[in-house]
C-alpha cells in the first residue's frame, strides 16, 4: 500500500492550492492550435514595452561569466537601491522577486501559534507563505475591494506577528492615501511587522501615493518591498527588493537561499533602474492604456474598480468563466480572479494601443455573442 504523502505533510500545506499563474502564450496556441503571434496576453501585469535597452545590454555583457556563481550579496544592486532609497546597504534584502521577500517574512516571522493579518481580495501569496509555515491567516473583509486599515488594526492580537498590506493591491488595484497609512502605522503593536507590498508604486504620478521609503526612519517595524517584475519590465528574471531596518534585514538574510538572485538579474536591475527614460515612457504607456480601457468599458456598459496600478479589474455583473473562455477562443489571455472572491471580474492587464483595441474587440464580440 502506498503512502499518502499529502497527509503527512504540514497541515498548513495541505489547506493549500497551488498558485495558478496567468495562462501562458504557447499553452492557449497549443489547446486551440493558434499561431502565437496572433496571441495577445493581459493577464500577468506584465510591462508590454517589453525591457529597456539596456537592461539587454547589461545582460549581453554577463553572458560571459555564464559559470560563475552571482554575487551573493549583491553589492552593486544593494549600492544602488541604497544610494536611490536613502537607505544604508544593510537595509537592503534581495529577493526571487518581491514574493521571495514576502516568504523569507514568513519563515523568520512566523509559526504555528502565531498569524498574519491581510486583507480579503489581496495578493495570493499572503496567504500561502502563511500558511506553508503553519501559522493562521486572519483575512479581514474589503470595503469596497480595497483595504479596511482601521478593521485590520482592529483584527492584530497578541498572537500576530505580521501585517501585510499592498498599494496598490493586487488584483483590486486599490489604494489608501498617506493619511490612512500613517495612522496605522502609528497604532500598530511594535512588535508587529508591517510588510507594505509597493509592486506597482512606480505607476503612481506625483505624490497621489504615499512612498513607503517616507515611513521606513519613523516606524521600525515597517519593512517595503518592491519589484523590478513590474515597471522595470524584469519579470522572467525575478528580482525583487526589501527595505527595512538593518536587524530586520540581518534576519531575512539568515533564512534567504544563497544566490537567490541570479547574475543576469543583478545586472539587468541596476540598468534598469539607471534608465529613467523607459520608466517615463512606462508610465505614459499605462496612463494612455488605463483611459483607452475605461473608455472601452465605458460604452460597453461595463464598470470597473478604480485602479492605480497597470491593470484593470472590469465587474460583468455575474459570473465570468464564460466570458473568460469566450475571450480565450479569440486569442486573448486576461485574468480570471474567482480565486481572489472576485467571481464577477476579470482583471484585464495594460497593454500597447493595438492590445488593448483587440482585447476590447474580442470582448465586445464575445458579450454580444
Amino acid at each position: 500500500m502506498s503512502c499518502d504523502f499529502i497527509a503527512l505533510a504540514q497541515p498548513g500545506v495541505q489547506k493549500l492550492s497551488p498558485y495558478v499563474p496567468g495562462k501562458p502564450v504557447d499553452e492557449l496556441a497549443r489547446e486551440l492550435n493558434m499561431d502565437p503571434a496572433s496571441i495577445v496576453k493581459l493577464a500577468s501585469n506584465e510591462n508590454p514595452l517589453g525591457p529597456s535597452p539596456k537592461a539587454l545590454a547589461a545582460i549581453r555583457a554577463e553572458l560571459d561569466e555564464l559559470t560563475r556563481y552571482p554575487d551573493g550579496n549583491g553589492f552593486a544592486l544593494k549600492t544602488l537601491l541604497a544610494e536611490r532609497c536613502g537607505v544604508t546597504t544593510t537595509q537592503v534584502t534581495l529577493g526571487n522577486g518581491s514574493n521571495d521577500i514576502l516568504e523569507l517574512v514568513a519563515r523568520a516571522y512566523l509559526a504555528p501559534g502565531l498569524n498574519a493579518v491581510f486583507s480579503a481580495h489581496a495578493f495570493a501569496v499572503y496567504p500561502i507563505a502563511t500558511q506553508a509555515v503553519g501559522a493562521q491567516a486572519k483575512v479581514v473583509p474589503a470595503v469596497n475591494f480595497g483595504h479596511d486599515l482601521p478593521a485590520m488594526l482592529a483584527a492584530i492580537d497578541a498572537n500576530t506577528r505580521v501585517v501585510f498590506i499592498a498599494n496598490p493591491n493586487n488584483p483590486t488595484g486599490t489604494w489608501f492615501g498617506k493619511q490612512a497609512l500613517g495612522d496605522f502605522l502609528a497604532a500598530v503593536p511594535e512588535n508587529v511587522l508591517v510588510v507594505l507590498d509597493e509592486a506597482y508604486i512606480e505607476y503612481a504620478d506625483g505624490d497621489e501615493l504615499p512612498d513607503g521609503l517616507d515611513y521606513l526612519a519613523d516606524h521600525p517595524n515597517l519593512l517595503v518591498s518592491r519589484t523590478f517584475s513590474k515597471a522595470y519590465g524584469l519579470a522572467s528574471l525575478r528580482v525583487g527588493y526589501g527595505l527595512s531596518r538593518p536587524d530586520v534585514a540581518d534576519v531575512l538574510n539568515r533564512v534567504r537561499q544563497p544566490f537567490n538572485v541570479n547574475s543576469f538579474a543583478l545586472a539587468a536591475a541596476c540598468a534598469a533602474f539607471d534608465d529613467t527614460e523607459y520608466l517615463a515612457r512606462s508610465r505614459e504607456i499605462n496612463t494612455a492604456g488605463m483611459l483607452q480601457l475605461q473608455e472601452g468599458c465605458r460604452e460597453l456598459g461595463l464598470s470597473w474598480i478604480p485602479s492605480k496600478a497597470n491593470f484593470l479589474a472590469i465587474d460583468f455583473g455575474r459570473d465570468t468563466a464564460a466570458i473568460n473562455q469566450g475571450l480565450l477562443r479569440e486569442g486573448v489571455i486576461v485574468r480570471p480572479v474567482a480565486g481572489y472572491g472576485m467571481p464577477n471580474h476579470l482583471r484585464v492587464s495594460i497593454g500597447l494601443p493595438a492590445e488593448n483595441a483587440r482585447f476590447l474587440e474580442a470582448l465586445r464580440k464575445v458579450l454580444n455573442a
